[in-house]
């Protein structure tokens, strides 16, 4: 099983890498596996590479459901 987190990219680099943000933590993530990846779009992230971009109502959701995670860990699970 793979964990995908999900991050909006802040900045691109000519070196076909982003910076690009999550819940505060910022990550430099390669982008080789995305077509035409813009600065706003919110990606899937696994080991350092961007694997899918997500519609925005995809990455609403998916944000909700992270929210929902961290405040079930935050009440003891």
């Amino acid at each position: 099983m793979c964990l995908a987190i999900p991050y909006t990219i802040t900045q691109i680099s000519g070196d076909n890498t982003a910076k690009a943000v999550s819940n505060g933590v910022s990550v430099s993530v390669r982008l080789d596996l995305l077509e035409k990846p813009n600065l706003g779009d919110t990606i899937l992230v696994h080991a350092g590479f961007a694997i899918q971009k997500l519609e925005q109502s995809e990455a609403n959701e998916l944000f909700t459901l992270w929210d929902e995670v961290r405040q079930s860990e935050a009440n003891g699970g």
